[in-house]
């Protein structure tokens, strides 16, 4: 062995009945000397100018720092005691099922931890709400009725991180315990097992799919759509149509990532659902419906709908319900199935713009020119009317007690209508006012004969 060799091999002292050379400690001060360098280029050289690019609250980056911080600490706490073999055991078990506990294990879950804590802060924080920041500043108008998009793709990244880290806890700490065993299939002598990592993984695979559907829709889609100005109804049915395609294969991925057999799965299920099937018909109806829905598009989200008498706006097509919201701001839950077989008058389908009219009459000897012109003139100056086509008016009838005269007018404003009539009356009665038109009232002759 060379001098310099011999250096570094040199014992210094013993601890625990382990020999510390001289390689040993001077690698450990390489290590220590080596992380606070790195700390401190990430804390003060990086991150001011990643915070000076994206906006970022105060308390997230104190909790930013904090996080890296422990997470450097504990990695060379973990890298000392692999230095220097000062790993020891904490619980010493005898079971094969609970393995031994050491010291790095522990580390090496709580750096597990640390690690997805920040994972989590810089998906979230930082690359979702900076997306969602340009779509704002873009003026981009959000999907309609999901106004909690934010929070529903924070939540989803938020699961898939700690599942994901707990995947990798479970590992480092050898625990899998077995709560039951599947009956052994035809041809075998033993079930299968159903352990903890059998749930972490079909959880995982469920919120990797329900990440999959938003990275989706909200990245991939959203700038097609806009590229193909595709209108909100066709984009939804897009949308809810892709999402039950993923959660349908993410659902078979995760049975049998429970230990589920597919086949012995879709021979129960067959089985179970001609049991159900009778006292489930309008279930399965309003869902069978709610597809047809999405395929036919004869109602989209979006569109001005009557039915039952009802007037709103389809804000949300389900599995089994629409969601319609009313001219009072009430949201009405309307089985699919209603939708589909029921009379339904909907108002926008072809096109973005409807006829109405006003019915007003006016007293036997009035000038009709004149009262044509005064209509048309309403009509005309009112700023929610169309004026391509243009308002026309027709003498309806000749009353018992008025000739009757109705404007015919094309609007945009399905559900202001009502306030757009009312206000097309009152510019009604004031210019008959102004031009001496008199509006009358219901009047009856009684002739007295004396007996």
């Amino acid at each position: 062995m060379t001098p310099m060799g011999d250096f570094f091999n040199t014992e210094l002292f013993n601890i625990w009945n382990n020999t510390i050379a001289v390689w040993q400690v001077g690698l450990a001060i390489l290590l220590i000397v080596g992380t606070l360098l790195a700390f401190w280029l990430i804390s003060y050289r990086l991150l001011p100018r990643l915070f000076e690019k994206v906006e970022l609250e105060k308390a997230d980056r104190r909790k930013m720092r904090a996080i890296l911080g422990t997470f450097f600490i504990l990695a060379v706490f973990l890298a000392l005691l692999l230095i220097f073999k000062f790993d020891r055991l904490l619980i010493e078990t005898a079971r094969e099922t609970a393995p031994n506990l050491k010291i790095s294990t522990l580390l090496k879950a709580l750096i597990i931890w640390q690690f997805a804590r920040l994972l989590d802060l810089v998906i979230s924080k930082i690359l979702i709400h900076n997306y969602y920041e340009q779509k704002e500043e873009k003026a981009i108008e959000l999907d309609h009725y999901q106004k909690d998009s934010k929070k529903h793709a924070n939540r989803t990244v938020q699961y898939v991180v700690y599942v994901l880290a707990l995947l990798f806890i479970v590992q480092a700490f050898d625990i899998n315990p077995e709560f039951f065993s599947y009956p052994p299939a035809k041809g075998q002598t033993e079930g299968t097992p159903f352990t903890l990592v059998n749930i972490l993984n079909a959880a995982f695979i469920l919120l990797v799919a329900r990440l999959f559907s938003w990275v989706m829709i909200r990245l991939i889609l959203k700038n097609y759509y806009r590229s193909k100005n595709i209108n909100v109804g066709s984009q939804y049915a897009i949308n809810q149509l892709l999402q039950y395609f993923v959660y349908v294969i993410a659902i078979l991925m995760a049975l049998e990532a429970l230990g589920f057999s597919l086949t012995v799965l879709w021979g129960g299920a067959a089985a179970l659902l001609v049991g159900i099937g009778l006292g489930l018909q309008e279930t399965f109806k309003d869902l069978f419906s709610g597809i047809i829905l999405l395929f036919e598009r004869r109602v989209e989200v979006g569109d001005i709908v009557e039915v039952d008498g009802l007037v709103g706006t389809v804000r949300r097509i389900g599995v089994r319900t629409s969601l319609v919201e009313t001219r009072d701001n009430f949201t009405v839950i309307v089985p699919n199935s209603k939708l589909i077989i029921e009379k339904l008058i909907n108002w926008s389908h072809n096109d973005k713009k409807a006829r109405f009219f006003v019915q007003v009459g006016v007293a036997y000897g009035s000038d009709t020119e004149l009262v044509r012109k005064i209509l048309l003139n309403v009509a005309r100056e009112n700023a929610f009317v169309l004026r391509h086509p243009p308002p026309f008016v027709r003498f309806f009838n000749f009353g018992d007690s008025s000739l009757d005269f109705q404007i015919h007018f094309w609007t945009h404003e399905f559900l202001r209508i009502e306030d757009v009539k009312s206000d097309i009356r009152f510019e009604v009665d004031q210019a008959f006012r102004e031009n001496g038109v008199t509006i009358p009232f219901p009047q009856r002759d009684v002739w007295m004969k004396g007996g």
